[in-house]
């Protein structure tokens, strides 16, 4: 199938009408009619209902969308991955959550580049389940992530044991920041906790609620590793008798892109792993 065609489809669902994804797409009207016909004649069904308002989906066009953004994804990577930089045999590509950026992929890249110097290596960072998304599609051939979907074929291995625990500034305990790590602990967290189920200031990324509260003051939960130089320097401390919660880091990739080379790859993290790093998040010590 024809890659337009597919974008085609995504930009009349986004901008809800033929007139408009003509405008965007900087073509004819009759260009995108044509090219919607000859999606339905090839998928063999209606996608849109036309009406004054616009375009409507049909459930056979609700259910194109995924397949749709798939191909499209699929076909951006191979043009950004192919061809391969001159010199390079193959491609290594390697993603994580952006709180394990900081020192864990950037440990595992920076080694990936000592250890196997004939590889080009590709790093994204984005959130787990894209993260996933990218490896069933087989667009990444390993990914760290905290909270892992099992499917068929898809290898899931523990990498770390971590616990999320309650912290404060030593001087400016106020106020909580509510962080999000995810469904499993909002939920755990709020059944322990139902007086801070709802906070003045919540964010949803771990490095940039401590900086705040290293800023500002204020307390929160976060990782063990991640907290302990700043509690070891007097800047942070542990809130006695709190709620902790586990929060282990996972590996998974697809046993179908299972090699060598991605054994020898996942060696090299386990070393980075093992190894006694600076987890506090500060760029600067890790530059």
């Amino acid at each position: 199938m024809d890659i337009d065609l597919a974008r085609t489809f995504l930009e009349i669902v986004r901008s809800g009408s033929f007139v408009a994804a003509a405008e965007r797409l900087h073509v004819t009207q009759t260009a995108i009619t044509a090219r919607v016909q000859n999606l339905e004649n090839q998928l063999g069904c209606k996608l849109f209902v036309r009406n004054r308002a616009g375009a409507r989906l049909t459930a056979e066009g609700e259910v194109f969308i995924g397949h749709a953004t798939q191909l499209v994804q699929t076909w951006e990577a191979a043009r950004r991955d192919l061809p391969l930089p001159k010199g390079y045999r193959d491609l290594l590509a390697i993603g994580g959550e952006q709180s394990l950026s900081n020192p864990l992929l950037l440990g595992w890249m920076s080694r990936l580049r000592e250890r196997i110097p004939s590889h080009a290596v590709r790093v994204e960072v984005a959130p787990g389940q894209q993260l996933q998304k990218q490896l069933e599609l087989g667009l990444l051939d390993a990914a760290l992530v905290y909270q892992p979907e099992y499917w068929p074929g898809m290898q899931v291995e523990q990498l770390l044991e971590e616990k999320l625990i309650l912290i404060r500034s030593t001087t400016h305990p106020e106020p909580y920041v509510q962080v999000d790590w995810g469904p499993t602990f909002r939920q755990q967290h709020d059944a322990a906790l139902p007086d801070k189920a709802r906070a003045a200031v919540t964010v949803n990324l771990g490095p940039l609620a401590l900086q705040f509260i290293l800023q500002h003051g204020g307390s929160g939960y976060f990782r063990t590793r991640v907290v302990q130089s700043y509690l070891d320097g007097g800047q942070l401390e542990r809130v006695e008798r709190a709620p902790e919660f586990t929060y282990p880091t996972y590996l998974v990739y697809s046993r179908d892109k299972d090699s060598p080379l991605l054994q020898q790859a996942i060696a090299v993290l386990r070393e980075v792993v093992s190894e006694d790093i600076d987890w506090s998040q500060r760029w600067e010590a890790t530059l």
